[in-house]
């Protein structure tokens, strides 16, 4: 507790020395629109996070004393506000901790869940015996897992908040009430939705004003969100795991909200407000590696991320990139996860339903047997089989199969407070707009998670770990990461992205410890994506690189992603990943660094200022 009142203390002086980022207004006013910035440095917690609002909501809950977890809730929350396609209780995530005071490391899974009515079947038409078509499993209540976002938030402020439930969602109210400035991203991720949306009664009311995508400078407010939120604060979470917003949740998600004239062909899904009832968010252990002297911890399964960054980082440890020159180092890089991503599809699911190898796959003998493989004078070519986690001793390989990755859109956002407590947490809707579904009077999108399933079996004789099941969790990518250097943080990073998480997250870190860049310049750098498929997916920016031609004539291939899974015809843009990250550097400094340009921006805050950076 000294140290506590301590930092009240001088949080209090600060304050009152008006050493703050931006001064607040009186309770019920509109308050500015905050100021965004892709880098800021100083002292006593930092936010970075999508949007301003998110961020500035955050800095207010760590100016009042409130811990990382109290900050994080109230950023989830006003995410669900002002970037609702990829954001809000109508999904699921997965949140890493660090606890200053027991220099302990912990993960909360919080994702979705299969409805017990599913079954291994569930994505297969039963007219045809086929599987159904991506786009129509996503945009329908088939797609609809248990979302688990807004038990996360409990679980976390039980273990490590300050404040209550009530008062962590206040922020994301006001915002929610007196609305938010609608810009040129908001706008382009509303018209990349609008046929969608347009199907939806209740989407169309909110985000399709008058049938007409948003303009920009108009203010988007959500009063159906904010009346759920305050139900929230006043009922607590099980007003949505088996209250009155539960029942409205199932309602959604067995009788489609169609609007007049809607052409969708409906597909309900099964949901029952039991499946709300009995959801948990799990208290897991984190995965652990230790990368060049850095202990590296992420999520494990249900996510992939975890083991999946740490046996590319333990591949990688085999070789020097530092002294490599470039294109070698990004050989080296792509060759590394093209191996990780075949051993992720063949054994990761989740590990209440599978038998996940997770110690095996992240053992050095493992991560040798298949450093090997690696040709320096020659390209992989994809699929490669995945490896033998149980007997490690040689280079030999199984047989190649491939695996489907339809996830594309999240978001990540790391905070830190001034007791030293740092949160990584990603969460998601899934599919940008998730299933499409506002819900009736509620205010918030549903996930279409269960489509990060495999429809149907991918590994050829052998078992798929990623098919249905009633309860399951669909596999995720989603990889946020604390890196802590002799036992105190260094790094918190994560990214969104859909399976091109586990490659952003790690080429930021190969960028940072391998190559010295900046934090800033890590997450800005160009990226590529090398997930074990015949072309890696690359920003045109990588393309454009000087190193391009060395790793083509390596036989490395790349192609551009712009246009949208759901719907060809619609252009998106070609960008991989909008990390965030933040590094702790001596007498308690801290660098908050997001993205300079990439879906317009992030929003970094600290909550004692000593400069803007970018």
């Amino acid at each position: 507790m000294r140290l506590r009142r301590s930092v009240s203390s001088v949080l209090s002086v600060g304050l009152m020395a008006g050493l703050t980022l931006v001064a607040g207004a009186a309770p019920g006013s509109a308050r500015p629109a905050p100021v965004k910035h892709a880098v800021a440095q100083g002292y006593f917690g930092a936010v970075v996070s999508d949007t301003p609002e998110s961020t500035q909501a955050g800095i207010d809950v760590l100016r009042r004393g409130g811990t990382a977890a109290d900050a994080a809730v109230a950023v989830a929350a006003t995410l669900g506000v002002t970037d609702p396609y990829v954001a809000g209780i109508g999904g699921g995530g997965f949140l890493v901790y660090y606890d200053a005071r027991t220099h302990q490391v912990s993960t909360i899974d919080g994702r979705e869940t299969t409805p017990a009515a599913d079954g291994q079947n569930m994505f297969v038409d039963p007219a045809t015996g086929k599987a159904y078509a991506f786009p129509t499993a996503v945009t329908s209540g088939l797609s609809v897992g248990v979302p688990g976002n807004l038990a996360t938030w409990q679980r976390a402020l039980q273990r490590w908040g300050r404040f209550s439930l009530a008062d962590d969602l206040r922020p994301a109210e006001e915002v929610a009430d007196r609305g938010f400035v609608v810009d040129a991203t908001f706008q382009e991720l509303t018209r990349e939705n609008a046929a969608r949306f347009a199907q939806f009664s209740s989407s169309a009311a909110q985000y399709l004003p008058g049938g007409q995508l948003p303009v920009v400078g108009s203010t988007m407010r959500n009063k159906d969100l904010a009346d759920t939120y305050r139900e929230i604060g006043r009922k607590g979470s099980g007003a949505l795991y088996g209250g009155s917003i539960g029942r409205d949740l199932v309602d959604a998600v067995q009788h489609l909200p169609l609007a007049p004239g809607a052409t969708l062909k409906p597909i309900p899904g099964p949901m029952q407000l039991s499946d709300l009832s009995s959801y948990q968010a799990l208290d897991t252990a984190p995965t652990h590696v230790n990368y060049r002297g850095y202990d590296v911890y992420g999520m494990a399964p249900s996510s992939s991320g975890g083991i999946t960054v740490g046996e590319s980082l333990n591949i990688l440890s085999n070789f020097d990139l530092k002294n490599m020159d470039r294109v070698q180092a990004l050989h080296h890089y792509l060759e590394s996860s093209r191996l990780a991503f075949a051993d992720r599809n063949r054994y990761i699911g989740d590990s209440r339903y599978v038998s996940v190898p997770q110690q095996q796959l992240l053992s050095p003998q493992f991560a040798a047997s298949r450093a090997c493989l690696i040709d320096p004078n020659k390209a992989g070519t994809s699929p490669v089989a995945p490896g033998n986690p149980a007997s490690p001793g040689s280079c030999a390989s199984t047989t190649a199969a491939s695996s489907s990755d339809q996830e594309n859109h999240t978001n990540h956002f790391v905070v830190s407070d001034a007791f030293g407590n740092v949160v990584s947490y990603t969460n998601t809707i899934e599919e940008l707009g998730g299933s499409g579904i506002v819900v009736p009077g509620r205010g918030f999108l549903l996930n279409n998670e269960l489509t990060d399933f495999n429809f149907t079996p991918t590994q050829g004789s052998a078992p798929d770990p990623n098919l249905p099941a009633p309860g399951k969790r669909p596999r995720s990518s989603m990889s946020p990461t604390i890196v802590l250097q002799h036992g105190k943080p260094f790094l918190a990073v994560g990214s969104p992205g859909g399976s091109t998480i586990i490659t952003t997250v790690l080429q930021i870190l190969v960028n940072r410890i391998d190559f010295g860049m900046r934090l800033e310049d890590a997450i800005a750098a160009p990226r590529a994506s090398q997930r074990n498929t015949a072309a890696t997916t690359a920003e045109p920016a990588f393309i454009a690189a000087a190193t391009t031609p060395g790793l083509q004539a390596l036989g490395q291939t790349f192609t551009i992603n712009d246009t949208s899974p759901l719907d060809p015809t619609i252009k998106i843009a070609p960008t991989i990943g909008v990390a965030s990250g933040l590094e702790f550097k001596p007498g308690g400094r801290v660098i908050a660094a997001g993205e300079p340009s990439r879906r317009g921006g992030s929003a970094a805050a600290v909550v004692l200022t000593t400069c803007y950076c970018d």
